[in-house]
């Protein structure tokens, strides 16, 4: 019992039933945050890994092995793995030029996005000049038109000026295509910049080049990096694009596989392997740069 100012008030008893009650959601609580939820997890982690290993495994064995038994029998049987068919991968010049190009048109495709997405972003967010609104919404709107759409018209206007079929036409068309979402993204990241602090650059001195490169790129690093993973993974793994706008000679790795497929009978060896390397260098990227990737998610979040 409590008196303050002449009232008095009773102290509410906890009951055994509300203390039961307590210390089993306590309990429940820590069970989920700790090692149920890790068990989970790694579970879940693991599950999505076994297509990943079970090709891995495939392309370390004979194709006598593959057509007899499945991935799972090299465990009772190790002898089974060799690297003949990577040995066979690296003379065919189908499947390594492939490759090649598949690096020549990501890399352009990918940095062309970030460097003039991350530019547009920032004159969106901060630049003043005419029409800057209606030129966003017209941005924008291009994120709903289909890639479908846009396929035949494209390839009409690049074979009249002469690029259809090269790796140029397929970067030009993969940039053209990913910029308006790059510059949604940056645009709308750079807005949430605190103008006091660009106002004190230019108050130094800084002009707009300047103050692009040493303020707003450094914090807008985690943006940056998530827009350049996705791009580089929609890219490399794009298959629809390289099949109309490449031909025998740009081809990337995903074409050169579809075509290898026709032919199942004869080169089962050289697919397991290159389809292996086309989805190792991907989850290389993503988890060489995971960390900026969910620093990224988690600003966009908080903010």
């Amino acid at each position: 019992m409590t008196t303050h100012a002449g009232t008095v008030t009773k102290a509410t008893p906890v009951t055994a039933r509300e203390k039961a009650r307590t210390s089993l959601g306590s309990r429940l609580a820590g069970g989920v945050s700790g090692g149920i939820v890790r068990v989970f997890l790694l579970l879940v982690g693991l599950f999505w890994l076994v297509p990943t290993i079970g090709l891995l495994l495939s392309s370390l064995r004979r194709p006598a092995d593959m057509s007899a038994s499945g991935w799972w029998k090299v465990f009772s049987e190790p002898s089974q793995l060799t690297v003949d068919s990577y040995q066979k991968l690296l003379e065919n010049s189908d499947i390594t030029n492939s490759l090649l190009n598949t690096v020549l048109i990501t890399v352009p495709a990918t940095l062309l996005v970030v460097v003039i997405g991350s530019l547009a972003g920032y004159a969106f967010a901060w630049m003043e000049f005419p029409g800057r609104d209606w030129w966003f919404l017209g941005t924008v709107g291009l994120l709903v038109v289909p890639v479908q759409v846009a396929l035949i018209p494209i390839a009409e206007l690049f074979g009249k000026i002469g690029i259809f079929g090269t790796i140029f036409g397929v970067i030009l068309f993969h940039v053209g295509f990913g910029l308006p979402f790059a510059v949604f993204l940056l645009r709308n990241f750079f807005a949430e910049i605190p103008r006091e602090l660009l106002e004190a650059a230019r108050l130094d001195g800084a002009g707009e080049l300047r103050l692009f490169v040493r303020v707003v790129m450094p914090l807008g690093g985690p943006a940056i990096a998530s827009l350049g993973i996705f791009q580089f993974l929609w890219v490399w793994n794009d298959m629809l694009v390289a099949l109309v706008f490449s031909d025998s000679g740009s081809q990337p790795i995903t074409v050169a596989l579809q075509t290898q497929v026709r032919q199942f009978g004869n080169n089962i060896d050289v697919l397991a392997p290159g389809a292996f390397i086309s989805m190792v260098i991907p989850l290389a990227v993503f988890f060489a740069f995971q960390r900026q990737f969910v620093s990224g998610v988690m600003a966009g979040a908080v903010k």
